[in-house]
């Protein structure tokens, strides 16, 4: 049975017509299908994003931080295990990610992982989802606030200290954060992309010509078990915006244009990816650096972060956007939808209110694990592996219990769908292990400190 093509409205948990042995079990759902409720008349609309407008939001959100990581991951890892790895997540992601639109589509009320979560395992669901996105965007952004600091700290040589430059960056985050619709958070993204494809491209051209004629580079390494599977979480990473697709199709004009933005992430991300890791890499050799425009020298490397400096910025506040949209979401949804569309105090002041405690938060956690490869891997490995992976996998085999092995079709899907779910419980556990012990070895970096984090 195909999965269904339109959405419609269900106010519960509906198994396939021709489920013969599932009980059919119900999760009342006490909101309206559409998260925003009636927005015809209000100051404020929320859908209104085309598809390709979604996608670049998307393309921003997710090429920014990840791929920083990876050249350093393929010199760990070897030329050809990290190509095969990089392209195999780069194929579950896609597929993980169509999953999550076709249960839009089926239960259009979702707006969040913690809706998901209602759906599935009721009330104690939705909370378990809820914290567990709120937390995993909330360490994305402190992933960003981190790379603000190495970011000045590397172009003004230390020029004060390093929790200043965290507070500056926690200021201005607060800041760009402002905006409440995706659709104005959209021209703030199409300056994240071009900032982070024209600073990896300076990158990239610096590193090739200093690059001596006898650099090493290696078809394949000998890492320890600890060091491989860091570089794997850190791949993982470039793959973990999944966290906010069911947002951002709430904003789209058609959620059932979904699949052409997907598509659009999916070939531009993985791309950049690949041409990225590999150049710097050749070029670089096995020392490059993380994040990989410290490899640039002792100038371009300078003029690398500037260029950077839009997408630190921006696709954090990406990540902010989205978390604190499921906030006041929840806060408004229902009867209280109207405020959503209204510029008054109440309003206003909750959206800014919300910014601001979120993006503390975030600060607080970029300041106790001041260490950015290992907090890449502490976040892929602990959020990443369950929402780009695992809980996907779940909402295919819910939407089609019962039918699982009805035909060869619903076979091959079914072990796939359990051999993602296996990989998302290997990255979860094996990944906490050795990202643990990582950031305990990095006790030099010490937390809270002014000391330089670019070094």
């Amino acid at each position: 049975m195909s999965l269904p093509n339109e959405p419609r409205p269900i106010q519960e948990y509906e198994p396939h017509s021709d489920s013969t042995d599932m009980e059919k079990k119900e999760y009342p759902v006490d909101h309206t299908d559409d998260p925003f409720g009636n927005e015809d008349s209000g100051e404020v609309k929320y859908r209104i994003m085309p598809w390709w407008q979604a996608g670049t939001l998307m393309v921003a959100e997710n090429i920014s931080l990840g791929i920083l990581s990876l050249p350093s991951a393929v010199a760990t890892l070897g030329i050809v295990p990290a190509f095969i790895i990089i392209m195999g997540l780069s194929g579950i992601s896609w597929y993980t990610g169509y999953v999550m639109g076709q249960f839009k589509q089926r239960y259009p009320q979702v707006h969040s992982m913690g809706d998901a979560g209602e759906l599935l395992l009721g009330p104690i669901g939705r909370e378990i989802c809820f914290v567990g996105q709120l937390l995993f965007i909330i360490f994305l952004m402190a992933s960003h606030i981190l790379t603000f600091s190495v970011l000045f700290n590397t172009i003004t040589n230390h020029g004060t200290c390093t929790i200043v430059f965290g507070v500056v960056g926690l200021i201005v985050s607060c800041i760009a954060a402002l905006p409440r619709t995706s659709e104005k958070v959209y021209w703030m993204s199409i300056i994240s992309a071009l900032s982070i494809t024209i600073a990896t491209v300076v990158t990239m051209v610096a590193i090739g010509v200093q690059a001596p004629d006898n650099v090493q580079n290696d078809i394949t390494t000998s890492p320890t078990f600890q060091e491989a599977f860091l570089a794997v979480t850190n791949i993982v990473f470039a793959f973990v915006a999944h966290v906010s697709f069911f947002g951002i199709m709430s904003e789209m004009q058609d959620p059932r244009d979904f699949p052409k933005s997907l598509a659009m992430l999916q070939i531009v991300d993985t791309t950049m990816y690949v041409v990225t890791a590999m150049v710097i890499y050749c070029y670089a050799g096995p020392d490059v650096a993380s994040p990989a425009l410290s490899s640039a020298g002792p100038v371009m490397k300078k003029v690398a972060y500037g260029l950077a400096i839009p997408t630190v910025i921006i696709a954090g506040v990406i990540f902010g956007h989205v978390a604190c949209k499921y906030i006041y979401v929840r806060i408004f949804r229902g009867d209280r939808s109207h405020h959503m569309h209204q510029k008054t105090f109440l309003a206003t002041g909750t959206w800014v209110a919300i910014g601001l405690t979120t993006w503390t938060v975030a600060w607080v956690i970029a300041e106790s694990i001041p260490v950015f490869n290992e907090l890449l891997s502490l976040i892929s490995s602990l959020f990443g592996s369950w929402f780009s992976y695992g809980l996907p996998a779940i909402f295919w085999l819910v939407m089609n219990k019962g039918v699982w092995f009805s035909t060869p079709r619903k076979i091959a899907l079914t072990i796939l769908n359990f051999v993602i779910l296996g990989i998302a419980c290997a990255i979860c556990g094996l990944g906490l292990y050795v990202s643990g012990l990582a950031i305990n070895k990095s006790s030099q970096k010490a937390s809270w400190t002014c000391a330089n984090n670019a070094t």
